[in-house]
């Protein structure tokens, strides 16, 4: 991510600033919404996420929320529930909910910035990836889970993890 190094000359600069030069950067589609809000639309294998980014003067916190339709049927909700807990466990920097009124599968993450702490493209760049990373990861699980016969723990045999290595 050092390539967007240049496009942040000041140590003052607003974490949502960051994060639109890491969206130009890749060439997401992204929307400034607000001072402190960008949302944008980042491709996956499976599907497309939709991602906002807000930031909290008050806490001290960028907070990311990626999103992706999923209505199961309603029978099957107390399998998606668990299946997140067991997808939950795998995860360290993140974590999924769903939102049922809204019928959308959440990764949530929260970087904390205390201190006046500054948050680094680098830093923003892997906060982005990992949500990509862990939707696409799962998103298989929650499929089957939703649609399919397989119990939650079968689901989550068939999520990729991470490859470690080179071929």
């Amino acid at each position: 991510m050092a390539q967007t190094d240049h496009f942040i000359a000041s140590d003052e600069i607003h974490p949502i600033d960051i994060v639109e030069a890491v969206a130009t950067h890749h060439e997401w589609d992204f929307d400034r919404l607000a001072d402190d809000q960008i949302a944008m639309v980042v491709e996956g294998q499976w599907r497309s996420y939709s991602l906002t980014l807000a930031w909290s003067p008050r806490e001290e916190v960028l907070r990311l929320i990626c999103t992706f339709d999923l209505d199961p049927p309603a029978d099957r909700l107390p399998l998606i529930y668990e299946t997140i807990n067991l997808a939950n466990d795998q995860v360290w920097d993140g974590g999924f909910t769903f939102w049922t009124q809204q019928r959308l599968m959440v990764w949530r993450y929260g970087l904390v910035l205390a201190g006046d702490a500054l948050a680094l493209p680098e830093q923003i760049d892997q906060m982005i990836g990992s949500a990509i990373t862990g939707c696409e990861r799962f998103y298989p699980s929650f499929q089957l889970v939703g649609w399919g016969d397989a119990t939650p723990a079968a689901a989550l045999d068939i999520a990729l993890g991470r490859a470690y290595g080179r071929a």
